[in-house]
């Protein structure tokens, strides 16, 4: 299903486990160190240098740009690294969160509680993902190189709903002995 950011959040509820969704519209990168970040500056009651609300935040860390490229390979890291701030991220109005691998029980259930989903993208395929990404903005933290926090217009983006807004989880179905340990 071809389908833009702005439409999925406003449709959330009509998204289901397990939908391949070809995904367009501005999302936000960002990995481990610019989550501590961002949990630092809301701990400190400072306003966020970017507006999580109703945006989609990828789990990765760009490579370098090659010459005449957009952006470096960019596949997805795995998420529960981010799953210590993941309740806080959506407590704050983040409706996607876009990784890979299976993120752990309290997380699921934060996703229903905030009315938001997880999507993932197929580990290996950052080169693929990279010819999805039609630009490409670092916003903040540039100090921490692949690790900053980027805009990306993506066109089609290629992902899988892993967990939808009412709890459900892909990873219950194929492995449910993995999950819930």
């Amino acid at each position: 299903m071809k389908i833009n950011l702005q439409d999925l959040i406003l449709n959330i509820k009509d998204i289901k486990v397990g939908q391949k969704i070809l995904l367009s519209g501005d999302i936000y990168t960002a990995r481990d160190s610019a989550h501590k970040r961002v949990i630092d500056i809301l701990n400190k009651g400072e306003d966020l240098p970017i507006d999580l609300k109703n945006s989609a935040i990828y789990y990765c860390g760009p490579t370098p740009v090659k010459p005449g490229e957009i952006v470096g390979s960019c596949g997805p890291t795995t998420s529960s690294r981010m799953d210590v701030y993941t309740t806080r991220i959506l407590k704050e109005g983040v409706k996607v969160l876009i990784g890979k691998g299976a993120r752990s029980e309290y997380v699921v259930k934060s996703f229903k509680k905030n009315n938001a989903i997880y999507l993932v993208a197929t580990g290996g395929v950052g080169a693929l993902i990279s010819k999805r990404v039609k630009k490409s903005e670092l916003l903040v933290f540039e100090d921490l190189g692949p690790e900053a926090i980027y805009r990306f217009e993506v066109k089609d983006m290629p992902l899988i709903v892993a967990i939808d807004s009412f709890g459900n989880s892909i990873f219950n179905k194929i492995c449910p002995t993995f999950i819930n340990t």
